[in-house]
């Protein structure tokens, strides 16, 4: 069986040197973290990523109903513009869970490891439902799936706790 990878870089470098966006499966495969792996891990800044990416999910979402309510063209233009930033931010949580967590993160030696699974696979479900609706319900639980996960990544509150401590350090200065 052939190695396509190589045609698929060239074509991507074809394609971004014309200015031209990536098909979404090529943007994927090449957005994705390294996979080495390298070792270089912030799952604090993923999840804080994730929790910009829900609530901008909400605010879309809050946005699409209170615009529902007209039918001239600039009202229907942000609407279409709304729901385009939903898609977009959804997707970027379902890619960071699939493309980071799934793949670096969750390890089948850990004690845990079916339960985070299921977590992890309810935030790519929450975010798939927010896609799909134009309910704020939707949105707001992507986001509480999302915040479920940061018992997972002490590390992540270890950090939290550091720059609260620098940002009370410069505010005391």
């Amino acid at each position: 069986m052939k190695s396509y990878r190589p045609f698929v870089l060239f074509l991507t470098c074809i394609l971004v040197s014309l200015g031209l966006g990536l098909p979404q499966g090529i943007y994927q495969l090449l957005h994705a973290h390294c996979q080495i792996p390298c070792g270089i891990y912030d799952d604090y800044a993923r999840v804080q990523s994730m929790l910009e990416d829900a609530d901008t999910v909400i605010k879309s979402t809050r946005s699409i109903r209170e615009l529902s309510v007209h039918s001239d063209a600039q009202s229907l233009n942000q609407i279409s513009r709304w729901v385009t930033n939903k898609e977009t931010h959804s997707q970027n949580i379902i890619s960071t869970i699939s493309d980071y967590f799934m793949t670096q993160r969750i390890k089948p030696t850990q004690a845990d490891y079916t339960e985070r699974l299921v977590k992890h696979h309810a935030v790519v479900l929450a975010a798939m439902k927010a896609k799909q609706n134009a309910n704020t319900e939707y949105a707001i639980s992507l986001k509480e799936s999302i915040e479920v996960l940061s018992v997972y990544y002490p590390e992540a509150e270890l950090k939290l706790e550091k720059d609260n401590k620098k940002v009370s350090k410069k505010v005391e200065n």
